[in-house]
């Protein structure tokens, strides 16, 4: 079993930026790549952001530009930094990690972007 556990969220102006951390605890040796997806309103969810284990990335086309991700695999943490950001990109932020067996999710944090 894998926890993850996200922080970071909360109320910031357009233009403003955010930083995003996600811990990982439990069973983390198994863990391959780590990703941010996030949920607005009446909306699907979708992938923000990836990287795997050994650094490589993958952007939606959205956030190339804004959002970058960073992995410390010694600290079993994966943050996402974002900046210019706009009211569209309110989201419930949830981090989401590849098992061995299974894809682990954390609860979410919640990103508000409003004047």
């Amino acid at each position: 079993q894998v926890q993850l556990v996200e922080s970071g969220g909360g109320l910031v102006q357009p233009g403003g930026s955010l930083r995003l951390s996600c811990a990982a605890s439990g069973s983390i040796s198994g863990i391959k790549s780590m990703a941010w997806y996030r949920q607005a309103p009446g909306k699907e969810r979708e992938l923000v952001a990836a990287i795997t284990r050994g650094g490589v990335t993958n952007y939606a086309d959205f956030a190339k530009g804004r959002f970058t991700i960073s992995r410390v695999n010694t600290k079993n943490t994966v943050d996402l930094q974002m900046n210019s950001l706009m009211p569209e990109d309110t989201a419930v932020y949830s981090c989401n990690a590849e098992g061995t067996m299974y894809y682990y999710w954390g609860k979410g944090t919640l990103v508000t972007v409003s004047s």
